[in-house]
């Protein structure tokens, strides 16, 4: 059974402008570790996250892989889809928490979506985000260590203390091998930062996480 909308779903969808679709849309919920879509398939809407935590990821040359574009836990799925006018989805979305979106979908290019200038303008500000975001996830990788990749690797993609991923996409997104990737992880859970629980990681010192990350001084400067 499809949940209804609620106030909250409300609220979201006037945020964005976005009231007058409220009869077309609807709510869908996923388990963690859900592929929402992959790249490639036919996408023809938008969704508002409302709660949870996912990543967006792209295929690797080989095909084989999926590697980090950036995180998401607000915002828009689709929103590059929609403003380059493509009707397959450019990169795969997958849970990393229990998440719950608003669909709304759209015709084509002559959608009344476009020419609403609240939604157009928060869409912009998100699209702007994210390539800032994608930018210094390049940086880092170019510039930092194995360790401090990862540390900022779990930061980002944390919820609520615990992390939870898919160890071979982990270790071709941050540039090191599934090997090398384990030993990381064990070291930091003898550290006493990270601890093991099943497939899952909880976060038990966060202060260290973050000084052992890219973002040491960024933490240092505004916390």
């Amino acid at each position: 059974m499809t949940p209804q909308l609620k106030q909250h779903h409300l609220d979201l969808l006037n945020k964005y402008g976005l009231l007058d679709h409220q009869s077309v849309c609807e709510v869908q919920q996923f388990k963690s570790g859900e592929t929402i879509f992959s790249q490639g398939v036919e996408y023809k809407y938008i969704m508002i996250v409302v709660s949870g935590k996912a990543k967006v990821c792209t295929s690797a040359p080989s095909g084989k892989d999926l590697v980090l574009a950036y995180y998401l836990s607000s915002g828009l799925i689709g929103d590059v889809e929609l403003m380059s006018n493509t009707t397959y989805a450019t990169a795969s979305v997958i849970t990393l928490s229990p998440f719950e979106v608003i669909i709304v979908p759209f015709q084509d290019d002559q959608d009344s979506i476009f020419k609403n200038l609240t939604f157009m303008t928060t869409l912009a500000k998100g699209l702007s985000e994210n390539l800032i975001n994608s930018s210094h996830n390049y940086t880092s990788n170019a510039l930092y260590s194995g360790e401090q990749r990862l540390c900022t690797y779990i930061l980002q993609g944390s919820y609520k203390n615990y992390f939870f991923d898919n160890l071979t996409d982990m270790a071709a997104t941050i540039g090191i091998s599934y090997r090398h990737l384990l030993r990381l992880l064990n070291k930091l859970c003898d550290d006493g930062i990270l601890k093991r629980e099943k497939r899952k990681f909880q976060i038990t010192d966060m202060e260290q996480l973050k000084y052992r990350s890219s973002e040491a001084e960024y933490f240092k400067t505004n916390y």
